[in-house]
């Protein structure tokens, strides 16, 4: 059987594609066959071409070309598309070729804290100024909007009292690498036809551990 081809799309350093890629390495019914980046000077090109996965990289107008960019993701057989810190809403044309197959993870406890503009240190700043106690991830479907598909996990870790947005972007770090690839997995084994369905569980919460 032939391993459920992956697109990542990124837009920064691409530590979450190198987490990505580094479980497909030990689960090889998974593949990371394409890297689309739209910023020409993210050091997540220079990790695809590490690993020897394709990577091409899309401006405005090719983001836009429907006909084009289906073909490139044809050419490589794609099943599911993964964003992986990737800044652009997905346009309509590839949602509608790929059905609840567009996963994306987001640096906080959505609903709150997610639309246009909040990503990275952006996101941190706001949970840390709104005082809450916990922050955490989301894995959620993607739909035409920022943030607002369907989630399907998170996780979750308590603020410390002298939390700063590095320390706390560095314990969602963590998480991401922890959680991503492997809901990734679970995510596609439970829509698949050939496998049972497997319940993905709604959420996991770390605590105090910095492991």
């Amino acid at each position: 059987m032939k391993p459920t081809a992956l697109a990542v799309f990124a837009s920064g350093n691409g530590s979450n594609m190198q987490n990505i890629v580094d479980y497909t390495k030990i689960h090889p019914e998974l593949k990371v066959a394409v890297v689309y980046c739209n910023n020409p000077s993210a050091f997540v090109i220079q990790r695809a071409k590490n690993e020897q996965i394709p990577v091409l990289q899309i401006d405005k107008k090719g983001y836009e070309n429907t006909e084009k960019l289906l073909m490139e993701l044809y050419k490589y057989k794609v099943d599911y598309i993964i964003l992986a810190g990737f800044l652009w809403l997905v346009p309509k044309y590839i949602l509608d070729a790929f059905p609840e197959k567009i996963l994306n993870i987001h640096p906080a406890l959505l609903p709150s804290f997610g639309g246009k503009g909040m990503y990275g240190k952006h996101v941190h700043k706001a949970v840390l100024d709104s005082k809450r106690t916990e922050s955490g991830i989301s894995i959620h479907l993607v739909n035409s909007q920022y943030d607002k598909g369907k989630i399907i996990f998170q996780a979750s870790c308590r603020i410390m009292t002298d939390e700063t947005p590095e320390s706390l972007s560095g314990r969602i770090h963590k998480l991401e690498k922890k959680y991503y690839p492997k809901i990734i997995h679970e995510y596609i084994r439970s829509t698949s036809m050939m496998e049972e369905a497997q319940p993905i569980p709604e959420n996991r919460e770390e605590g105090n551990s910095e492991e």
